[in-house]
Parts: structure tokens; C-alpha cells; sequence
């Protein structure tokens, strides 16, 4: 009998996991195709429209036909007209989704890997994965790729998929009860997302166990499988591009590669090396820029940043469509298939490389810039874009070395009268590296590369240009923008990939002059105190305050629940005791419910007896030596997650230490290793500030003087200090799980934040 009902009850279990998984997957899956299908109709509406039915984009329009057709037209027959229009539809994109994110959202903008590999952590970011959050970036996600600032929806797409999960997960007791669980489908939704995101399931789970999740057992594994499986074939079957791909520019290569092009894929790894650590440089002092001088003008950068990136982009061919476009016709090959703008002819040969060029360096310039702003922001699809468009100018460089020198022993291997030198390829291996380079990503990206083409014979290149990659992008410093980003905003995370030896004692690091509480002698009116003070996050349990015996420990949220509990079970004196062990006169019968001791004789004494708060206890917390090195400290908070280690001496409290301290800690000493005088970068800074202020006030009074005054932009800027902070800005608000909603955990300034 009770193995019958073991087996029944394990069955339940994996039922409800496997719905917990399939709903999800679905869920992300049909979005994504949606969103694929909204963002290409609204980046092609900038340039056109389809005369027979207003609501396809030109690729349905112009179905079957190659470089354009009759029914698709550009929206006047003047082309600085449609300059204008393309503009103004880019700002109106851009102005859409930024007043969205800030109305409604504000968790929704960026890109959101950064928070969730915090929160699958363990810390918790209240709201970030709510339904507004998914409701809104699903909106403004499309808005803004459209607007044709340098983002991607790729890195968003993470964001909304792990919504997703979160939210239909809280449908689940199994799940809404159980963090840890809970944890588990993040996990695997962000590994559909990616799936997604790249058509690529099997790259989507290494993308989850290689960046997100610092532990990853099994289970997850084939969690994030399945889930990832599902959303896949759902994208599959909505088939959004009708041509069988589950991205627009997946493609196939029937030629091979030589080894002495090896040369070349090396000098592609080596790009994508420096790409990632230059763009991770100047991107985090764009962004410290941001922070303290634009952050009460979020919606107007985001406007003047996509009227300014159309203006920009609208002369170049390549910069002028949408990155996914873009890298789909810079990956195919020449020979069958769509020449655009004469790409593949040889008397165009140098006029596209001159472009290429210009659109590798200027997209590197508006992906520093735009990264950041707040909009729903990827950094995956710009950075494939600018690799794809330096690799295909090496690729016609290469092209042109063999034509011009067809005999060289260096091409001995090219077989006559066959193409020798694929183009594509290199920009598809370009690609590859800089997403390598500016993520720190390797094994996912190979496989994710692989199932874009489905082409076995070039994972050796992909494995060298990513391999030269990491080299190079370690002689920068580990971490990818990611994992940066985490650093920059101060939130509370360890990350694996980093070693460090300090030579020193947790007792160095501790916090010594703990608020503790005895097992008897507080009232309730001393508790409430106590919890009215924000700073306390939890309390251990000592025997009395002088001998300091550790008994056990408490969080702010249990100590908060068990009052409110009681109040809510009878009525409760200010001054009634409180004891955290059961008091010497409770006997076996004693419920296990907060309660009182003795007799219950009147409602008055039922007010003023003592209140048993032992079943909130946490009786073994985690405990060590004031001589553990700190090292293996850290690697406990990795390993095991406590909210926090409390440090014992021979039976006695010492002290505690939080992740926090671990890293204020870790800060302070390579603060002191990297001396840096970063005066000249901020009165640059300041300098930059006051050239923006000057225009925006020549534009106001300009704007102002010619409506005669019915219209004005902005307020009183001379009342507004620059480095104030926006008040209530959610990515303030990092929680470790015990605190209120209020509660901001965010690290103290450091200086080498331009680092």
C-alpha cells in the first residue's frame, strides 16, 4: 500500500514538472514567432509598404522574387522624403517603447541576463520577472529593434522567456512553494529563450549551464532540454519566415574550407578578442556616463539616439536594414543566390569594402553608445552584425589576394575552376567571434553557430576562431559584458569564473558587532523594534548576551511572519515574552504552532503570556571557523548558497558574514592593486555633460522662439542636478531574499568603476 502510493505520488510529481515545462516552452515558443513577425513587418514599414495587402513585410510581399517586385514601394518618389519618413518612424518606434519601459515596466528595459543570472543565484529582484515585465517587453521589444537602434532582441528574449516561466509557474503549488524549484524552471526558460532566439535547442541549454547558472546539476539539464525542445518546435510550427528556417539568416555552406585559411580564421579571433574588451571598456564609462547625468532623461535619449542612429545609417546599405537581414545576406554565398547591391561582383569589389568598413566601425561606435539605454536591449545580434561585416570584408580581401595571385603556392590546395574562397564564411566565422568576444562564451557558441548552418565541416574553423577569441579576451580580464554589468550595478554575486587568494582569516571580513537575540527576555515591543530598523536582515540565537552560545538563527522575513501569525491567533501584549527555545515549562503536548506556556485561565492572561518562536528557527545554520580562509568562504556562498555564514568559536558566536561583505571586501583590494586616477575621465565627462546641456538649450530656446512660445521641451533644467539619481529606479532594489521591498543592497561606490 504505501509503495503504491510512493509510486502514485512520484507520478504526480513528474507530471506536474513536465506540465510545468511544456506550458512554458509553448508559451516562449509562439511569442517569439509572433515577435519575429512584428519586428520584420515594422523595420521593413520604414522604407515601404506592400501595395496589394498593407500588412506584410517586403519578403511576403515580394514572395518568390529576388531584389524587390512592383507591389513593394517606397512610401514617395523623393528620396529625401523617404529619408524624412524613414527618420520620423524610427523616432516614433523609439519614443513608443521608451515611454512604455518608464510608465509601465522599468524592469523591462535592457536586457535582463545580468538580474536573471542573480536571481537563479538565489537573490531576489522583486517584480523583475513579473507579468507586466513580460506583458511590456513583448510590446516594446519589437518597437524598439525596429527603430533601428543598435540592439538586439536576442539577449531580451532571455528576459521574457524566464518571465514567462515565472509567471506560469506560479500556477503550481509544487513551484510557487519551493524556491528552489522554482530556480530550476528559470533555468530552463532561459535556455529557450536562447533556443528561440538562434533556432538552436541543443546551444540554448550549453548557453543556460555555461552563463547563467552557477549550479547545474542533471536534472536541470534535462529540464532545460525539454523545455527547450518544446519552444523550439512550437517556433517550428509557426515557421514565422514561411521558408523552414527558424531564423532569418540560418544558411547552408556546401563547400569546404583549406588550411591555409587557417591564417585568416586567426586573424577573425584575434578581432573578436579586441572587439569585446574595447566595447566592454568604453560601453561601461558610456554607461557610467549615463547614470549620472541622463537618468531623468531616459526617453529623451532613447529618442534623440534612434533619430540620430537613422540619420547615420540611412547612406549605408548595410547599416540601413535591419542586423538580421543584414547578416543573412552577408553569410550567404555568392554563387545562387540573391546578389544585394551587386555584393558578389568584382567591379564592386572596393566600394564594398569601403562600406563594410564604415559599417563595422560605425555600428562598434552606436553599440557602445546604445547599449544601455532604456529600451528593451540586446547585445547579441550587434555584435554578430559588426563580426559578420569585418569578417565578409576579409573574406573579399582574401578573394581578391587569390585572383590576383591565382598560382602562389599559398593557394596550392584551391581546386581549378571551382570557387576557392567563400566570403559568407568568414563573415559567418566573424560573427561567431564577436559574440565569443564580448560575451566570454565558447563552448555555446560553437554549437550555436553549428545548428545555424548545419554544416559539420566547419566546427574545426568555428572551434580556432573561438579558441583565439578567449585568448585574447583573457589577456583583458575574465568576465563578459554580463558578468561586468553585475559588477558595475553592485549587485551581490559571486561569479565561478573568477580565482582569487587572499591570504587572509573570514574573521578579517566578518561583521563582529552583530545585533543578536537571547532566548529569553525580549518582549514583542522589543522585537518590533528591532525589525523597524531596515539594516537588519536577520538575527542569530544565543543562549544570553554574555556567554554568546550560538543556539541558532532567524531571518527578518520568519521573525516578521511568526508575529503577525500570532496576532492573528489571539490577541497579544506589547510586553508579552518572546522565547526562541521552548521554555522550561512546555511539556511535550505543546503544540507546535506559536503558543503560549501554562495554563490558560482568563483572556487577559491569554494577552501576557510568553510566546514560543522556536519553530522558526533555524537550528544548524551555517557555521565556520574564524580562521577559514575567506577563499573557501566564498566558495561556500557559490556552493551551497546560505543567505549568510555565521562565525563560531569553541560553541560561541564571533560574528557573521554576508556575500556583501565577501565582496566589499574583494573590491577594497583590487582597489589597492589597480591605483587609478580617474579625474581626467570624469572632467572629461563633465566637459561632454556641459556641451550636451548647451545644445539642449539652444534647441529649447530655438524650438521655443519659432512655435512663439506654444511649445516647450523640458523644464526648468537649472533646478535639476545632473548626478541625481532617478528616485525608485527598480535596479536599485536587489534583494537577497530576506529583505522588504524597499530594501536596496546595491555595493558602495568603488573607484575603479571606469576601469
Amino acid at each position: 500500500m504505501d509503495c503504491t502510493y510512493d509510486n502514485r505520488f512520484g507520478l504526480h510529481g513528474r507530471s506536474t514538472a513536465t506540465r510545468g515545462l511544456t506550458f512554458p516552452g509553448a508559451a516562449i515558443g509562439l511569442n517569439a514567432g509572433f515577435l519575429n513577425i512584428i519586428t520584420e513587418w515594422l523595420s521593413d514599414v520604414k522604407l515601404g509598404h506592400c501595395k496589394t495587402a498593407f500588412y506584410l513585410n517586403e519578403n511576403f510581399c515580394c514572395w518568390g522574387e529576388d531584389n524587390g517586385c512592383n507591389a513593394w514601394v517606397s512610401w514617395t518618389s523623393l528620396s529625401p522624403v523617404n529619408f524624412i519618413i524613414y527618420v520620423l518612424f524610427a523616432t516614433l518606434f523609439a519614443l513608443t517603447s521608451a515611454t512604455l519601459v518608464r510608465e509601465f515596466a522599468p524592469y523591462a528595459a535592457g536586457s535582463g541576463i545580468s538580474e536573471i543570472k542573480c536571481i537563479i543565484a538565489g537573490f531576489v529582484m522583486k517584480g523583475f520577472l513579473g507579468f507586466w515585465t513580460l506583458l511590456i517587453k513583448s510590446i516594446a521589444l519589437p518597437l524598439a529593434i525596429a527603430s533601428g537602434l543598435s540592439v538586439g532582441k536576442e539577449g531580451p528574449s532571455v528576459h521574457y522567456a524566464v518571465c514567462t516561466g515565472n509567471v506560469i509557474s506560479r500556477l503550481f503549488d509544487k513551484y510557487k512553494r519551493n524556491a528552489s524549484k522554482t530556480r530550476e524552471i528559470l533555468s530552463a526558460c532561459a535556455a529557450a529563450g536562447v533556443a528561440v532566439a538562434f533556432g538552436s535547442p541543443i546551444g540554448g541549454v550549453l548557453f543556460s549551464l555555461e552563463e547563467m547558472s552557477s549550479y547545474f546539476p542533471l536534472k536541470t539539464m534535462w529540464r532545460s532540454y525539454f523545455c527547450a525542445l518544446v519552444a523550439t518546435a512550437f517556433l517550428a510550427a509557426m515557421n514565422p519566415f514561411r521558408t523552414g528556417q527558424l531564423v532569418m539568416f540560418q544558411v547552408k555552406y556546401d563547400r569546404s574550407w583549406h588550411f591555409f585559411e587557417v591564417v585568416f580564421f586567426i586573424i577573425l579571433g584575434v578581432f573578436g578578442g579586441l572587439y569585446g574588451a574595447f566595447v566592454i571598456k568604453w560601453n561601461l564609462r558610456a554607461q557610467a556616463f549615463r547614470k549620472k547625468y541622463l537618468s531623468k532623461y531616459a526617453i529623451l535619449e532613447a529618442t534623440l539616439l534612434a533619430a540620430g542612429t537613422a540619420i547615420i545609417c540611412y547612406p549605408n546599405m548595410f547599416l540601413r536594414i535591419d542586423m538580421t537581414e543584414s547578416m543573412e545576406i552577408l553569410f550567404l554565398e555568392c554563387e545562387g543566390a540573391e546578389d544585394y547591391h551587386g555584393l558578389c561582383e568584382q567591379k564592386n569589389r572596393w566600394r564594398m569594402i569601403l562600406s563594410l568598413t564604415i559599417a563595422t566601425v560605425v555600428r562598434i561606435f552606436l553599440v557602445i553608445i546604445s547599449y544601455g539605454c532604456k529600451v528593451p536591449a540586446g547585445i547579441f545580434v550587434p555584435s554578430m552584425a559588426i563580426g559578420a561585416s569585418f569578417g565578409r570584408t576579409v573574406g573579399i580581401l582574401v578573394q581578391a589576394l587569390h585572383e590576383a595571385y591565382p598560382t602562389s603556392v599559398f593557394f596550392s590546395a584551391c581546386e581549378p575552376d571551382v570557387p576557392c574562397i567563400t566570403p559568407g564564411t568568414y563573415a559567418f566565422l566573424g560573427a561567431g567571434a564577436a559574440l565569443s568576444g564580448i560575451m566570454h562564451i565558447t563552448v555555446s557558441v560553437v554549437v550555436i553557430m553549428f545548428e545555424l548552418t548545419g554544416a559539420l565541416r566547419y566546427i574545426l574553423p568555428t572551434m580556432i576562431v573561438v579558441g583565439v577569441t578567449k585568448a585574447v579576451s583573457e589577456l583583458f580580464g575574465k568576465g563578459g559584458i554580463a558578468d561586468r554589468m553585475i559588477w558595475f550595478n553592485g549587485f551581490p554575486f559571486l561569479d565561478n569564473k573568477e580565482e582569487h587568494t587572499f591570504g587572509v582569516p573570514v574573521s578579517q571580513v566578518m561583521t563582529s558587532d552583530a545585533i543578536v537575540l537571547p532566548t529569553a527576555g525580549l518582549s514583542i515591543k522589543d522585537v518590533e523594534r528591532l525589525l523597524s530598523r531596515d539594516e537588519y536582515q536577520g538575527f542569530p540565537i544565543v543562549d544570553d548576551i554574555q556567554s554568546k552560545i550560538l543556539v541558532g538563527y532567524i531571518g527578518r522575513t520568519e521573525l516578521r511572519y511568526a508575529i503577525d501569525r500570532v496576532r492573528k491567533d489571539r490577541s497579544v501584549s506589547p510586553d508579552a515574552k518572546c522565547y526562541f527555545t521552548p521554555p522550561p515549562s512546555a511539556t511535550a503536548t505543546t503544540p507546535i504552532t506559536p503558543s503560549v506556556s501554562g495554563p490558560q485561565l482568563t483572556f487577559d492572561s491569554m494577552s501576557t503570556t510568553p510566546v514560543d518562536f522556536t519553530r522558526y528557527i533555524d537550528p544548524i545554520p551555517v557555521t565556520v571557523h574564524p580562521r577559514l580562509p575567506l577563499e573557501t568562504v566564498m566558495e561556500i556562498f557559490r556552493k551551497i548558497g546560505p543567505r549568510v555564514i555565521l562565525i563560531e568559536y569553541h560553541g560561541k558566536l564571533t560574528g557573521l558574514v554576508t556575500i556583501k561583505d565577501c565582496l566589499k571586501y574583494q573590491f577594497k583590494v583590487e582597489a589597492s592593486e589597480n591605483l587609478r586616477d580617474d579625474r581626467r575621465i570624469l572632467e572629461s565627462q563633465e566637459k561632454l555633460w556641459g556641451i550636451l546641456e548647451k545644445a539642449g538649450f539652444w534647441v529649447t530656446g530655438l524650438v521655443t522662439h519659432l512655435s512663439k512660445g506654444r511649445i516647450r521641451i523640458g523644464g526648468d533644467a537649472s533646478n535639476q542636478h545632473p548626478s541625481s539619481r532617478t528616485v525608485g529606479d527598480p535596479r536599485d532594489t536587489m534583494l537577497d531574499g530576506t529583505e522588504d521591498g524597499n530594501d536596496s543592497v546595491e555595493l558602495e561606490d568603488r573607484p575603479i568603476t571606469l576601469r
